[in-house]
């Protein structure tokens, strides 16, 4: 997920330099001391989807060391749950994700990991940290290290909630499966925030509404009959009916779908076939699929499953060898950030950091993130998901002057820079808490 560079340059260029909190200098001394040799391990150390056992081991042991929070592991797998409790009020609930990407890191960095490990789907494959999710684990040890260090400034309970299986849309699902809003407090706000390699150091990026699309993977298992490739009358080829339900799902968005209301049918991947003159008995799609809201998303993916099993008929399978279309687990609603929360956390950090730090940007492609599980409108929970810049504004003027383009999220050349990431990542979401949980006496009286 993220976004195109190009796009934010312009809107970026000669941003000013964020304000210092009260708190940053302690923020600064975390990250000499502890934060930095922290994201620098899990930097080296990335785990895939579901398979985060040292990374979530690490947090727990990071979280057990600052007082007074209660640390649960192995929630809705390898999640890790830890409470800080300080007295009656309210319950902010701090979410980081923590999995990494099957990708083989060519960054450079003198960091960069060798990690090899096998998936939850069997493949062995390099893994690196692709998306800065060690940024925001490393964030939520700073969180939770200054709001321990300044209970007399809040009043209420934090849940540091670490994620897993963010890549594959299923870990805040699972952790939900497994009582997280039952065996512990059930939060009245949900917060989290994203490391931008498109956007500056220094920068927020904190809009109301659609902060990401949904998304379902969607698996179409095409069932024809083998024959002889110079004998085709003799069969029913699956790659060519393939072929047919692959441009027939092109007119889901340009026909059915509303111009105004944004979807993406994306086949990803087309498997079929084992040798060039045989018709083989068997093809498979891959798709993904994304929209802004949920009349469209049902309209895309009932679309898809007419289309498919409709061509599979007009082709002459017989009834029970339709197409089978199977909406996987990996899947997410649209995450939309309630208006009042970011209206007021917008407020709160200009009046923090400065004006200047706040950058507005439209949103340039349909990436998803499945902390919308925490915050979907029958859970009663509004959220406030939020961007800070991680590549400096010198990057972006050299690119613009035709050298080399800032890595994107998801490539194997991708790098942030942690330490600004890392320190206005931890500033913000205390800043953002603090704010939540003032204490009666404060809240009153600045009312």
């Amino acid at each position: 997920m993220r976004y195109g560079v190009l796009l934010c340059l312009a809107a970026f260029a000669a941003f000013p330099a964020r304000a210092a909190t009260e708190f940053g200098p302690a923020v600064k001394a975390d990250y000499d001391q502890r934060l930095g040799a922290l994201f620098d391990w899990f930097h080296r150390h990335p785990e895939l989807s579901y398979k985060e056992t040292a990374t979530a081991a690490r947090m727990a042991k990071e979280l057990r060391a600052i007082p007074g929070i209660e640390v649960t592991e192995r929630v809705g797998g390898t999640g890790v749950v830890g409470v800080m409790r300080n007295g009656d009020g309210p319950t902010v609930l701090v979410r980081a994700d923590m999995d990494g990407l099957p990708l083989k890191e060519a960054s450079g960095l003198p960091n960069a990991s060798t990690v090899v490990q096998t998936g939850i789907d069997g493949v062995e494959s390099p893994v690196m940290h692709a998306c800065g999710h060690d940024v925001h684990i490393t964030s939520l040890i700073g969180t939770a290290s200054r709001l321990a260090a300044m209970k007399d400034r809040w009043q209420g309970t934090v849940v540091f909630v670490v994620q897993p299986a963010e890549e594959r849309i299923g870990g805040a699902r699972m952790m939900l499966e497994d009582g997280l809003y039952t065996r512990f407090p059930k939060p009245d706000y949900a917060l989290a925030f994203h490391v931008d390699a498109d956007t500056p150091t220094g920068t927020i990026v904190a809009d109301p509404g659609i902060s990401s699309s949904s998304s379902d993977s969607v698996d179409i298992a095409i069932h024809g009959v083998g024959a002889h490739g110079a004998y085709p009358h003799q069969g029913k080829d699956p790659i060519v009916i393939g072929a047919e339900i692959v441009m027939a799902l092109q007119t889901l968005v340009s026909r059915e779908i509303s111009p105004l209301s944004p979807g993406v049918v994306t086949v990803g991947a087309f498997h079929g076939g084992s040798k060039h003159n045989i018709i083989s008995d068997r093809a498979d799609l891959q798709l993904t699929v994304r929209a802004d809201d949920e009349a469209v998303r049902k309209a895309l993916l009932d679309g898809i499953r007419r289309i498919a099993v409709n061509v599979g008929r007009m082709n002459g399978l017989a009834e029970d060898k339709l197409p089978e279309v199977k909406v996987s687990t990996e899947s997410t609603p649209v995450t939309i950030n309630d208006a009042a929360l970011t209206a007021r956390l917008r407020t709160t950090f200009a009046q923090a950091f400065g004006e200047g730090v706040l950058a507005s940007r439209p949103r340039s492609g349909m990436g998803a993130e499945d902390f919308a599980y925490f915050v979907q409108p029958e859970l009663g929970v509004p959220g406030f998901y939020f961007s800070v810049g991680g590549t400096p504004q010198a990057e972006f003027d050299a690119a613009k002057a035709g050298g080399p383009p800032v890595p994107g999220h998801h490539s194997p050349l991708f790098k942030i820079d942690p330490e600004p990431s890392v320190r206005l990542g931890t500033e913000a979401m205390t800043v953002a808490v603090l704010d939540l949980l003032k204490p009666v006496a404060a809240t009153a009286a600045t009312d």
